[in-house]
């Protein structure tokens, strides 16, 4: 690689890969926060308390982690919209 390709680099990718991969990454916290909603409803349905236990705080770590990326994610976009937004009006 030469000095210069790198700076190429970091322009192609955020001018044409950066939103897509942004929404790639919020689709799948969004995924993760559903499927974690699935399981919490799942746990209900155990017999055995132990199992209910296990589950229903893996479902909720499941949920608490996926809640905090989209939050995360979806922050970052937003700043990078205002910042675009300031740039373009000066």
């Amino acid at each position: 690689m030469k000095p210069g390709d790198d700076n190429k680099f970091k322009i192609i990718y955020y001018r044409y890969l950066w939103w897509p991969w942004q929404l790639f990454l919020v689709g799948a916290a969004v995924f993760f926060l559903i499927f974690g909603g699935i399981v919490l409803v799942y746990s209900y349905h155990l017999n055995d308390p132990f199992s209910f236990i296990i589950t229903f705080f893996s479902a909720n770590l499941i949920i608490l982690i996926s809640g905090v990326m989209v939050a995360g994610f979806v922050i970052r976009i937003i700043r990078v919209v205002r910042v675009k937004n300031k740039d373009e009006e000066e």
